[in-house]
């Protein structure tokens, strides 16, 4: 792993407690954005809890806070102290195609830019982030795909993780992309019931949900029942909603609420 520069944001002209940075990361062989909320109030603290949030296809790393305004829900929720003041980082996929999968495929590693270099990055240049923080990871649609794959193949890194209205295979990819073959190459059948079966010993625990109203609905059912079959401890829950931006902004609050019962 080498990041050879971090750029970042003057913590003097920050706007809604966001703080931006660029990466240079050689598993993206280029590149990579992330944006981090840091709650306000919390300079001398060095070890809060931080959550991973990845989002789907065809977005960016702005995507939670410019579409979805987890930054400021959050902060709601930590100033009615409902949550304890917590980090949200959230990078871009690496910008491949319409969304990278968060996968090793096409000469770049996806999974480990943000099982990796990400944590690395943030933990280099901010200051609320130490060693005794704990951290968590979500996402939704490809972006809980990620997450319940990343969160499962690296327990050293997270105490926990989740995933909203999540892509549970590279099927499930055929309803938002062109293209799923380069997915395909090295990954076997990349599904999420393969991933957590493989590490399925040292798994932490972890969440997942789906709006009756999603195109994934059946998907998320079928990996339920798999878990269920396979003995694999996990909460799974149906809610009213589809694949929307309303249903994620309501439900990332459940996310950041089983996080914070790991703390």
């Amino acid at each position: 792993m080498i990041i050879r520069e971090i750029s970042v944001s003057d913590p003097k002209h920050e706007v809604e407690n966001l703080r931006y940075l660029t990466v240079q990361s050689s598993y993206l062989k280029g590149r990579a954005d992330i944006t981090v909320f840091v709650p306000p109030g919390n300079e001398q603290i060095s070890d809060l809890p931080v959550a991973i949030l990845l989002h789907g296809v065809y977005a960016s790393h702005w995507a939670w806070t410019r579409y979805m305004n987890v930054h400021n829900v959050a902060l709601d929720l930590i100033e009615k102290e409902v949550l304890p003041p917590m980090v949200l980082v959230m990078p871009s996929d690496g910008l491949w195609g319409e969304g990278s999968a968060y996968l090793a495929h096409s000469g770049f590693d996806f999974e480990k830019w943000i099982g990796k270099d990400v944590k690395e990055a943030v933990r280099r240049v901010i200051r609320q982030v130490g060693d005794k923080s704990k951290w968590f990871i979500s996402g939704l649609s490809m972006g809980g795909y990620g997450a319940l794959c990343i969160g499962a193949k690296y327990p050293n890194v997270f105490t926990a993780f989740s995933g909203h209205s999540s892509i549970t295979n590279i099927e499930g990819f055929e309803l938002f992309v062109d293209d799923v073959n380069p997915y395909r190459k090295n990954n076997g059948d990349g599904s999420v019931l393969a991933c957590l079966l493989k590490n399925k010993d040292k798994l932490p625990s972890f969440r997942f949900d789906c709006g009756v109203d999603d195109p994934l609905i059946e998907h998320n059912r079928k990996l339920h029942i798999n878990l269920e079959k396979y003995g694999i401890a996990h909460i799974y829950e149906e809610f009213n909603g589809g694949h929307t931006v309303n249903y994620w902004k309501e439900h990332i609050v459940r996310s950041l609420q089983y996080f914070n019962s790991w703390l």
